[in-house]
């Protein structure tokens, strides 16, 4: 009586395992976050930033009066009366990492002779907050200081 106490005990054990290593929980799907509307969406039209904070210091007037355009083959141009060339894509994020979106970077980069505020603030890999036709909003958090920057594109 006691063997079959045990057995049965074993066999309960045994399913409810089974079932929770077999469970349908999308919270850590491995399918990456399709860049495509996304890339549409920049580079559908000409874009300003309206908002640019660095590690709470609201630096949007670094950017005044610059049109910015996310055009084909990944080149990305800032004119006023100069223009600089860049680059830029959006990017499946690495679905493991710590990254505060888990889906897509923005990935912007400037080169001198392009201003010191593009090649060192506007340059990096930016996690989508959210993005609509007509607005992109990306974040920042340094890893080396933990600052966090927030940069906004509005279509123009």
């Amino acid at each position: 009586m006691k063997k079959l106490k045990l057995v049965s005990i074993l066999a309960l054990v045994y399913v409810l395992n089974v079932a929770s290593m077999c469970s349908s929980d999308d919270d850590n799907s491995n399918t990456p976050a399709d860049p495509t509307p996304v890339i549409n969406t920049a580079s559908s039209g000409t874009w300003t930033i309206t908002l640019y904070e660095d590690n709470g210091v609201n630096e949007t007037t670094n950017y005044a009066n610059y049109i910015f355009t996310f055009g084909a083959n990944n080149v990305l141009t800032a004119a006023n009366t100069n223009t600089y060339t860049g680059s830029w894509s959006v990017t499946s994020d690495d679905i493991n990492d710590d990254s505060p979106s888990e889906d897509l970077d923005f990935n912007i980069a400037f080169l001198a002779p392009a201003p010191i505020a593009f090649t060192d603030d506007l340059t990096d890999d930016w996690d989508i907050i959210s993005y609509t036709a007509t607005r992109i909003q990306l974040i920042d958090v340094s890893g080396g200081n933990g600052g966090t920057d927030y940069l906004t594109f509005t279509k123009n």
